[in-house]
């Protein structure tokens, strides 16, 4: 048969080939153990058949959702995933953008929490080569400047928790947040603190992970917490975290007694 046949059985081509020659073929390329070389596929077209999906930390149970979901969507349009963490370090994100490029993705999309710091312009041209390429990219909340996102409403759903915390009657909040900069703890930040009618000026900073909550919701607890405050964590990580910290401080009665879940905030409401 001719190279074009076998081309099309090995490549998964949506061209039709008689069920016959494509049992040969299957056949033929088991017994020598032959696997399409997908670099000089990517080579040849411009572009490989995988989507890199740039993730802060895979620890983190929101980016696993969100790594699902694509590597769903991906399988349906037989496509394969990569996964890379940037560590919410601007610098590293580039540099894997930069090394992923070299892989000629057919998409790439920036899930990682963005930061305020650094040039947000080297990372615009690593895009902007990317798409040159025949790449595609999109981000998951903010992104470069001329970068396609899916907006996420940070803000509006932390104020939206804050009004509702102030309805259910709390007067005092203390905030557990990432260093200023962490884009997406800002803005969760920032909508809070407008949204709540009480007096949420204390903000514990460290970063996004458990141990950031745990550190964060000791030190509050080492300056003083009066009984009936709102604790609000800016991610669900955070407030786990903030939730082992009120265990560990409660005497061995109240841990089996009662929650402190009832002075905490679970989740944020995006």
């Amino acid at each position: 048969m001719s190279l074009a046949t076998a081309s099309r059985v090995l490549n998964g081509s949506t061209r039709a080939v008689a069920d016959s020659y494509r049992v040969k073929v299957q056949a033929a390329a088991a017994e020598l153990g032959y696997t399409a070389n997908r670099s000089a596929q990517a080579t040849a077209k411009g572009t490989s058949a995988t989507v890199a999906l740039l993730v802060a930390d895979i620890a983190d149970p929101y980016f696993g959702e969100i790594a699902v979901g694509v590597a769903h969507a991906a399988e349906e349009q037989g496509l394969m995933v990569t996964i890379a963490m940037t560590d919410r370090d601007p610098v590293r994100e580039i540099r894997v953008v930069r090394e992923l490029r070299g892989q000629r993705p057919r998409g790439m999309i920036l899930a990682a929490s963005r930061s305020s710091d650094g040039d947000p312009s080297e990372l615009d041209t690593e895009l902007r080569l990317l798409e040159a390429a025949g790449g595609r990219a999109v981000a998951i909340g903010g992104g470069a400047p001329s970068l396609r996102s899916v907006k996420v409403d940070n803000r509006g759903g932390a104020e939206a928790l804050g009004r509702a915390m102030t309805d259910l009657g709390y007067l005092t909040a203390v905030v557990l947040a990432a260093s200023e900069g962490v884009v997406t703890s800002d803005e969760r930040v920032a909508g809070f603190r407008a949204g709540f009618g009480g007096d949420a000026s204390r903000c514990y900073r460290d970063g996004l992970t458990r141990d950031a909550g745990y550190r964060a919701m000791t030190a509050a607890l080492a300056d003083g917490i009066e009984p009936g405050t709102f604790v609000f964590g800016v991610t669900d990580v955070v407030a786990l975290g903030a939730l082992a910290a009120l265990r560990g401080r409660a005497a061995p009665s109240e841990r089996t007694s009662r929650s402190p879940a009832s002075t905490m905030s679970p989740r944020v409401s995006t």
